[in-house]
């Protein structure tokens, strides 16, 4: 039987990264008077660019009237735009506002304290790591939908 200590340590540490990142953003957002789902939004469109309403929504799992009111509140906000799509009049591109790329910047300058314990000459190395675990997760969130429930529930009660 293969030793399952390091995978299990592995797993342990990336569960605690996730954990810290759900904090930081809790913190941010707080920070930026936005929501979690807001700062969400912004990180989509600074990480990818201007996106599609709906391609915004698809990334974040989102109805579509959920990812109107969220943009309704980011534009009201300042933090993001509806621009036209030169190639489809009917459908807008969601991008950020100066604004917006100003709330990413301070963000971004509290983010690379992360980094303070890690050697300059290992970066390139961490940065490559941190993009295969963001790529395994992708794979594997997309894959999980379709996959058998783990766990039976009762459907949820309807209020009155």
């Amino acid at each position: 039987m293969p030793d399952r200590a390091p995978i299990d340590a592995a797993v342990a540490a990336l569960r605690e990264l996730i954990l810290a990142a759900e904090s930081y953003r809790q913190v941010v957002a707080a920070k930026l008077a936005l929501t979690v789902s807001e700062t969400q939004a912004v990180s989509y469109l600074f990480a990818r660019g201007r996106m599609g309403q709906g391609e915004l929504g698809a990334a974040m799992g989102f109805n579509t009237s959920s990812t109107t009111a969220l943009v309704d509140r980011l534009e009201r906000n300042s933090i993001a735009e509806r621009v036209a799509d030169p190639n489809d009049r009917r459908r807008s591109i969601i991008q950020l506002t100066p604004d917006g790329n100003m709330a990413v910047a301070a963000a971004r300058e509290w983010f690379l304290h992360a980094f303070d314990q890690i050697p300059s000459g290992d970066l390139a190395e961490v940065a490559d790591v941190l993009l295969v675990l963001a790529g395994g997760l992708r794979a594997r969130t997309e894959s999980i939908p379709g996959e058998p429930e783990l766990v039976e529930r009762a459907a949820p009660r309807r209020r009155r």
